[in-house]
């Protein structure tokens, strides 16, 4: 995937304050910014299921868009989801109303991973990097827009879990009980990350954020083998893959 060329960026307070610059005030995003507590994007989801929001670059657009059009945030944000990694790699995930994502095939040993395939990023995830590319040109500036993706224990933890969950006790289990398999598992999801991070920056993502919403489930010990290994590989890679295809580095954040 080429570069495109965008209009001017007239508002970079946010990729200043990543870049620890020296800001007038303090930027204004929220992460949910394209999300069930706005009437129109209720009623877009009345007529179109989440994934195949997320699946058409049209409509991730104008979901995206929406809020811009209430408020004076600093910042847009893809609408997308962390799980459609998990998808790529052969996954069933489906958003259940009133539940949450749920994968109805969980990996339930090492066995499964068997089942995973893959991705080609630049093509099964084409659709992530059409509606990124799509909103650079709609927003016309005024913004930057930012990616995101899931980190690589957040991932895994979905994928063996099956969704949510207050314990996450069937994914740290794998942790105790496949330590090697576990390692084997987070590196090809780590591999895969940088693929769909890089896509992303090529497609005109100005900003990264890597999604580590699970790390609350790991202690000390843990975190430093199956998560922190992992992040600082993902932002090494990425920025060496970008340099390598002289391509200019974009602030990266993990939350």
């Amino acid at each position: 995937m080429a570069q495109t060329e965008f209009p001017m960026l007239k508002n970079d307070l946010i990729l200043k304050a990543a870049r620890g610059e020296p800001v007038d005030r303090i930027p204004i995003w929220i992460m949910r910014q394209a999300g069930r507590y706005l009437p129109e994007f209720q009623e877009l989801r009345s007529k179109h299921d989440f994934f195949s929001v997320c699946q058409t670059p049209t409509l991730a657009c104008e979901v995206t868009l929406q809020p811009l059009k209430r408020f004076d945030l600093d910042a847009s944000i893809i609408f997308s989801d962390i799980l459609v990694i998990p998808q790529a790699m052969g996954l069933t995930v489906e958003m259940v109303p009133g539940t949450g994502p749920v994968l109805s095939k969980p990996l339930k040993d090492p066995s499964d991973l068997s089942l995973l395939v893959q991705p080609n990023v630049e093509k099964d995830l084409k659709y992530v990097g059409d509606a990124i590319t799509l909103t650079r040109h709609k927003l016309e500036g005024k913004v930057p827009l930012i990616g995101f993706t899931g980190a690589p224990w957040t991932l895994m933890s979905y994928m063996i879990q099956g969704g949510g969950s207050s314990t996450m006790s069937k994914a740290r289990e794998w942790l105790y009980k496949y330590p090697e398999d576990s390692c084997k598992l987070l590196q090809f999801i780590t591999n895969t990350i940088v693929d769909y991070l890089v896509m992303q920056v090529k497609a005109g993502a100005q900003l990264l954020q890597v999604f580590e919403s699970h790390s609350d489930f790991l202690n000390d010990e843990l975190f430093e083998k199956y998560s922190f290994k992992y992040l600082k590989e993902i932002s090494e890679k990425v920025k060496q893959r970008l340099r390598e295809e002289n391509i200019s580095e974009v602030p990266m954040v993990q939350l």
